[in-house]
């Protein structure tokens, strides 16, 4: 079961474990661990609200798919990752950046 941990904008940490291949947006979705803890929006690959940085664990993720790469670029190399693309199979730690904007 990989555990999850996810670094908050005020410098706390949580830690949960999830279900081997879990996407983590729609666990937040269904009010799973890593609710509230993880910021989302639409789930498609498309407003980027979910765009994590991966502390560790990036080496057990899949590839960039295109979408990624289309609204990423070159913030992949910096290790930013849509975490409504990914399914978690191993364990991983990430920080959501504080938003620019209260974007809801």
């Amino acid at each position: 079961m990989p555990t999850v941990k996810i670094h908050k904008f005020n410098g706390d940490i949580e830690v949960g474990d999830v279900n081997e291949n879990t996407n983590l947006v729609v666990a937040a979705g269904i009010r799973q661990f890593p609710f509230p803890h993880l910021r989302y929006g639409c789930g498609m690959g498309q407003c980027t609200k979910c765009k994590s940085r991966i502390l560790s664990g990036s080496e057990n993720l899949p590839e960039p798919n295109w979408k990624e790469k289309k609204l990423l670029g070159s913030e992949l190399d910096e290790g930013f990752r849509l975490m409504c693309q990914i399914w978690v199979t191993h364990d991983v730690e990430l920080r959501q950046e504080k938003p620019k904007r209260d974007d809801g």
